[in-house]
């Protein structure tokens, strides 16, 4: 498996748009987070991310084929957050959402901790960040009657 990631420029606003709300489109049906799905951002959002002072937005790039994107940015030097990442649903399940984390935590070693949300029903996810070695905080968002966010940290 060929992986790598590239930093996202203005010029991919649109793919990275159309493959954000591809890929999270499942979860807004099945959630009905209309507020808070990243299905349901407008693009600003994207274009936003790619230009953060403090990040940006990665390409994830297999066998040379764009399957996803990790967003990745920081609150002080050391303090890295992961939000949004993502993987097209026909690439899903093949180790690439893994591979794309140790190499966004490679790239940044002067990182102390990750941290990241995800929704506590999405068992895989959670299964996902607990295998990378996060650990829930205890913190929690209840969403609606289906969904809550919970938080992870990842001490480095």
């Amino acid at each position: 498996m060929n992986l790598r990631l590239d930093k996202a420029t203005d010029v991919d606003a649109q793919v990275i748009f159309d493959m954000q709300v591809k890929a999270f489109m499942p979860l807004l049906e099945k959630y009905k987070d209309t507020d808070t799905s990243p299905a349901n951002e407008p693009i600003d959002n994207v274009i936003k991310r790619i230009n953060y002072s403090t990040g940006g937005f990665y390409k994830i790039l297999l066998d040379e084929v764009l399957v996803g994107a990790i967003c990745i940015y920081w609150k002080e030097e050391t303090q890295f957050w992961i939000s949004p990442m993502f993987i097209l649903p026909e690439y899903q399940g093949m180790v690439i959402a893994q591979k794309a984390i140790e190499l966004i935590e490679y790239q940044f070693p002067q990182a102390t901790t990750w941290e990241l949300r995800t929704i506590l029903e999405e068992k895989r996810n959670c299964y996902l960040y607990e295998k990378m070695g996060y650990s829930l905080t205890g913190e929690s968002k209840h969403l609606n009657e289906n969904m809550t966010l919970v938080s992870y940290k990842k001490i480095c």
